[in-house]
């Protein structure tokens, strides 16, 4: 199994209705793209924060399912429709389990 956890830092004319459908498109994604087996998407309110706002965590069945995530069409749609115009930083950790 793979951890996914991604982490953003929004620009500072993202609304919150963009942050917000941002992340109800993350969670499509689920549905959309073999080998995830999980997948979970929510504000962080950590006081440790860092400015990092939402945080996405997905588990993939394998490596190979993450390689193959990463440049699929439904991924790279939400991408760029959703996520990176309003992407001021991110934060990516990948590790097997």
């Amino acid at each position: 199994m793979v951890e996914h956890i991604v982490l953003w830092k929004f620009t500072d004319n993202a609304t919150k209705e963009q942050k917000e459908e941002m992340m109800r498109q993350l969670l499509t994604l689920k549905d959309r793209c073999r080998g995830i087996t999980a997948a979970t998407v929510g504000w962080n309110f950590s006081e440790r924060s860092q400015g990092y706002e939402v945080g996405f965590h997905v588990t993939f069945e394998d490596k190979g399912a993450l390689e193959e995530y990463l440049p699929s069409d439904p991924h790279q749609e939400v991408v760029a429709k959703y996520v990176g115009p309003i992407s001021a930083e991110v934060c990516v950790v990948d590790y097997e389990f």
